[in-house]
């Protein structure tokens, strides 16, 4: 599995790399920027990922942008919905107003900080990652 992993907190970052390693290979961005400037290289070198983790709060492009970025880019290519890229939230961000935003631009699952690793693990295999 190709993973990317958009994260500005450095002890965050290093918790979900050290986590999502063992699934797959991992590029990791420090902002939503880069982020989408990573979703597209992919794309172009016809090597897409397969999961896509957001933080919600980041500099440059928070995670809402990134996610519309992200979308847009596979509408753009014509990427049918059904083999669009698994996009996990990754937030402290827990109330119901933003849950409800993420999921209406696209995302696959919210999932709340602190990672529980099990639960993370779970939602892996609700989108037949794992």
């Amino acid at each position: 599995m190709k993973i990317l992993l958009a994260e500005d907190d450095f002890a965050t970052r290093k918790f979900m790399l050290n986590f999502l390693s063992k699934y797959g290979e991992c590029d990791v961005t420090v902002d939503g920027m880069e982020a989408v400037d990573a979703f597209m290289m992919a794309l172009e070198d016809d090597e897409p990922y397969d999961l896509v983790c957001l933080d919600i709060m980041m500099p440059v492009m928070d995670g809402y942008q990134s996610l519309v970025g992200i979308r847009n880019l596979e509408k753009e290519r014509n990427i049918p919905q059904d083999q669009a890229v698994k996009v996990i939230m990754t937030t402290q961000l827990n109330d119901e107003k933003n849950v409800k935003m993420a999921f209406e631009l696209g995302c696959s699952i919210y999932s709340g900080k602190p990672i529980d690793q099990d639960r993370f693990e779970q939602a892996l295999k609700k989108l037949n990652l794992i």
